[in-house]
């Protein structure tokens, strides 16, 4: 329950989702990336029984945020009935918009940033890297009831960030260079002093008391400034699983977002072992792997003292997830995620694929917008 101090937790109801996809905004005349979302929020009426739209930290960027939610069915018209909302004002104001983890060729000191209190405070706090932090995530959110259980969930979904990486990634191309990665953004966000894996902390009074050094010290004001790879956030409720790239279709963010609640399912329920501080001995060189090979990286077991193919784990644990799958009523993205696996073919794939077709880097966009603006197959009875 919360008692109104910054660092109350929230209950919330266990396995409650949400999701908040970042955005590109980019002009049809090249498909570059536009200074725009200022005045495109300023124009937008919209119902916002499907969520919010925000803006994001610089006018290229756009955020939308599902309603807290029980399963990803309603997920779906949620996000689908954002992206149909931005789609349609999008073209009014000849603007376009997509999904992606970076943009393909932008050059980051053409941006600017939006105006409000805390975007200015992480100019002035970061520099030349809040402008090179235009790139795009999809965060995904699970309620747990108590402070405990979301330290907890921390802990044990971290030792699955290469898993959400690899199904995610859709940044292969930065600065109009292919970078051989599979997720070139993350290299972006882990530029930034508080990014990476929560330390090894036992329990929400543990967290408290954390958090209570980094202000006296002047680190950190508020959980707003842990760019951690997965994190508590109290005032929602939640853990928030945080470095999935923005994916190129609402089906795809869909399907991360059931595999989210699936495995947090399963790990509330099994509570298998942890070891927060063995983990954190491979973290970085396990999203290293992830983000730079996908589906063919070798992840170090720090346990078993050996290495795993990420592809084969990855299969394993989403067979094994089916039955909760099941439960939650989300079978069927879970087993587009197994095919996802199987093919080998996600987002990246796609993105180097369409760009060698096309030729350029400018029609590669244009794809990817009209990808964006395809709706959902997984509204009901579709």
């Amino acid at each position: 329950m919360n008692d109104g101090s910054p660092l109350s937790f929230t209950s919330s109801r266990p396995l409650t989702i949400g999701v908040e996809l970042e955005l590109q905004l980019v002009t049809p005349r090249d498909y570059d990336l536009t200074r725009a979302a200022t005045d495109l929020l300023a124009g937008l009426r919209y119902d916002d029984r499907f969520g919010e739209i925000k803006l994001e930290i610089t006018e290229s960027m756009i955020e939308v945020n599902s309603r807290p939610r029980q399963d990803v069915t309603a997920i779906a018209l949620d996000l689908d009935g954002l992206r149909e909302v931005l789609v349609t004002h999008c073209q009014r104001n000849n603007i376009a918009i997509c999904g992606g983890g970076t943009h393909p060729f932008h050059h980051w000191p053409e941006r600017r940033i939006c105006p409000g209190e805390r975007f200015a405070f992480l100019n002035e706090r970061y520099g030349y890297l809040s402008k090179q932090f235009t790139v795009f995530g999809q965060h995904i959110h699970i309620g747990v009831p108590t402070g405990d259980d979301a330290i907890w969930l921390t802990h044990a979904l971290n030792c699955f960030v290469p898993h959400f990486v690899a199904l995610s990634a859709s940044s292969p191309f930065l600065d109009a260079t292919d970078t051989g990665f599979e997720s070139a953004r993350l290299n972006a966000v882990s530029a930034f002093p508080l990014s990476g894996q929560a330390p090894d902390i036992a329990d929400w009074r543990a967290f408290v008391d954390y958090m209570g050094v980094l202000k006296s010290c002047g680190v950190a004001e508020s959980i707003k400034d842990l760019y951690w790879d997965v994190r508590p956030k109290p005032e929602y409720g939640t853990v928030e699983v945080r470095v999935c790239d923005t994916p190129l279709s609402i089906d795809r963010a869909v399907e991360l977002a059931a595999f989210a609640q699936c495995l947090a399912c399963h790990l509330l329920r099994e509570r298998p072992p942890i070891a927060p501080a063995m983990q954190a001995l491979v973290a970085r060189y396990n999203k290293f792997q992830a983000c730079r090979f996908g589906f063919k990286a070798e992840l170090a077991d720090p346990i078993k003292r050996r290495k795993e193919a990420l592809g084969e784990t990855l299969i394993r644990l989403l067979d094994s997830l089916l039955p909760d799958a099941e439960d939650l009523g989300c079978r069927r993205p879970l087993e587009r995620l197994q095919a996802l696996v199987e093919s080998g073919y996600g987002d990246a794939a796609w993105l180097r694929h369409t760009a060698a077709g096309a030729g350029n880097l400018h029609d590669l966009t244009r794809a990817a917008v009209a990808r964006f603006a395809e709706p959902t197959r997984y509204r009901p009875h579709s």
